[in-house]
């Protein structure tokens, strides 16, 4: 099958490698020569782990290609992907399609035979409907059908859920796109991997239904955390004995300074603008929104508290800005909240990342950006972590604590046990929900 990829962000380059390497001829396609020249170079612009190798074999291959030419790589194509952003509309919560109508017109224009115009974007429902009537309006004598099949890929983990995804979600209309859609994820199928054909608009719901509920998880547990900490009880052990519960699992209930990212704020929130306009609250979605909100700005105050009340003239060591482990990504981290409140009461922030620099100096301004933690919390009266890479869960804690002016820690992703932290040294240890 020959594939055309309109889109070289963080979803259309994983999933354009990824149909390469199931044998596909793929032309991932962008309008910035820059990036496009990156690409050819074989330099992934984003850190996703295992993404440079599976790109490099197929480039090789000859089955993968870049260019800035969408004409050229629509021209024959069985399937063209539309893989842009969907970013937050300001002002109203909504998702913005124009990068999604510009793709389709575009499209429009390049199409030269039968092909499946599909949107790998997260859209609104409604949206691919919107997208068929862009492309018959701008050609009236076009062949193709539309198909809806979201992304479920997460940051850090996208390879391997693209290669063995506990589901593929496709909407279709038709016997002919269904087909067309069947032998581009053929090799899923003959691994027994679930293939869920439904129409459009059940397709575009699955993505936001989802991921609602999925950070519906995240913020009771962050809910039920502060709980605990008035109550006396562990959250710990509170998400393990509901994890172990078969109709609950133990999945996205660690609590934690809330949820980030690119995709649970900018669905979520379109999902309840979604609600509103068809006259059904999401009264749930809306709580949940309002619950991570609240979660950020309670670990400010953990944070202050562990410092005596005030943070001004004190120098906090934050241990990751990324909004989770394996990514570069900060779009709505909690680290965009919680450390530009600490450098606006005073103190001297230094942050260790592994991969969150490149994107975080122009995101977090007024920092100081170390390269391993034992050096930044040099004279420091408090270490923060804020992200649970694997670099920060073995620290030598001895080692840490003797090299602080105070050591205190505000260990916001429970990575820790408050008596092995203050039995290395440390004069104070703050979790979440314990």
């Amino acid at each position: 099958m020959k594939i055309a990829m309109i889109g070289t962000g963080y979803v259309g380059l994983v999933s354009g490698v990824c149909f390469s390497d199931f044998g596909h001829d793929v032309v991932c396609v962008d309008r910035l020569p820059e990036k496009i020249a990156l690409l050819e170079r074989g330099e992934v612009p984003i850190y996703e782990p295992g993404l440079n190798a599976v790109m490099a074999r197929n480039v090789e291959a000859g089955r993968l290609t870049f260019t800035t030419d969408l004409a050229a790589a629509v021209d024959g194509a069985d399937a063209v992907f539309i893989a842009v952003g969907t970013p937050t509309r300001r002002g109203d919560g909504h998702a913005d399609l124009t990068y999604v109508m510009a793709a389709a017109e575009d499209i429009a224009r390049a199409l030269t035979g039968y092909a499946v115009v599909v949107t790998k974007s997260t859209v609104p429902v409604g949206t691919n409907r919107k997208v068929a009537e862009v492309i018959r309006a701008a050609r009236p004598d076009a062949d193709f059908d539309v198909a809806s099949n979201p992304e479920f890929l997460r940051e850090g983990a996208a390879i391997d859920d693209f290669m063995k995804p506990d589901r593929v979600v496709v909407g279709i209309e038709n016997d002919r796109a269904r087909d067309v859609m069947g032998d581009i994820y053929r090799p899923l199928y003959l691994r027994d991997f679930p293939l869920v054909f439904t129409d459009l608009e059940s397709a575009e719901m699955i993505k936001y239904a989802a991921n609602a509920f999925l950070a519906t998880k995240i913020s009771f547990i962050n809910e039920i955390a502060a709980l605990c900490e008035r109550v006396g009880a562990d959250v710990k052990a509170v998400s393990k004995g509901m994890g172990l519960d078969a109709r609950i699992g133990s999945k996205f209930l660690h609590a934690g300074p809330g949820y980030g990212g690119s995709c649970f704020p900018k669905d979520t929130s379109a999902l309840a603008r979604i609600g509103q306009e068809h006259g059904v609250p999401q009264r749930i979605t809306e709580t949940v929104i309002t619950v991570n909100d609240m979660t950020k700005r309670r670990m400010i105050d953990k944070v202050f508290d562990l410092c005596g009340g005030a943070v001004n003239g004190k120098i906090v060591t934050v241990l990751g800005v990324t909004f989770k482990p394996e990514t570069d990504d900060l779009r709505e981290a909690p680290s965009l909240t919680i450390v530009p409140a600490l450098v606006g009461q005073g103190a001297q922030v230094r942050v260790v990342d592994p991969h969150g620099q490149k994107e975080g100096e122009a995101l977090l301004p007024g920092v100081d950006w170390a390269h391993d933690p034992y050096t930044a919390a040099q004279g420091a009266d408090c270490v923060l972590i804020l992200t649970e890479w694997n670099e920060f869960r073995a620290l030598d804690l001895k080692r840490l604590a003797g090299s602080m002016a105070t050591p205190r820690m505000a260990d916001l992703r429970n990575i820790y046990d408050a008596d092995d932290v203050l039995a290395a040294g440390f004069v104070a240890y703050e979790g979440v929900g314990r």
